[in-house]
């Protein structure tokens, strides 16, 4: 497969996730309509907003194959890499922070705020991985440095 036909099967794959996600996005809808629940009605906007979020990013990815290429230049991490360092601490705290009290909780039958807390921790976990993802791309920019 030659880049140029890469290039197309990746914004074609994108252009069909993303009308996955919209339709996602109108079935927690039509949930939260028809549901008083608080926990089913919290559970329904946060699937609602992350299929908004992957919306934007296949839109992100699309775009990035044609007209709007994008690109992360050295400069542009090291101008920010501090703050990002710091924002990796902030997310390993709040991975401790949420292990620790999911332990308190163990066998309390505290079933409904253990079930949010494991979605938070899984939640910063996900942000740590992608902060660890994107250190390894500047490793790779700076390789010696």
């Amino acid at each position: 497969m030659t880049t140029k036909e890469m290039q197309e099967n990746v914004v074609e794959s994108m252009k069909e996730w993303q009308k996955v996600e919209n339709a996602s996005a109108a079935s927690t809808g039509k949930i939260i309509e028809n549901t008083d629940n608080p926990v089913v009605r919290l559970i329904m906007e946060i699937i609602q907003h992350d299929s908004n979020t992957h919306y934007r990013v296949e839109e992100f990815v699309s775009d990035s194959m044609g007209d709007k290429m994008v690109s992360l230049t050295p400069e542009e991490m090291g101008d920010i890499w501090m703050m990002i360092e710091q924002h990796i601490e902030l997310e390993k705290k709040m991975v401790t922070a949420a292990e620790r009290l999911l332990e308190s909780m163990r066998g309390k039958f505290m079933v409904i705020p253990q079930y949010l807390i494991e979605y938070l921790l899984e939640d910063e976990k996900k942000h740590s991985n992608m902060l660890d993802r994107l250190q390894k791309i500047k490793i790779q920019m700076y390789p010696y440095g």
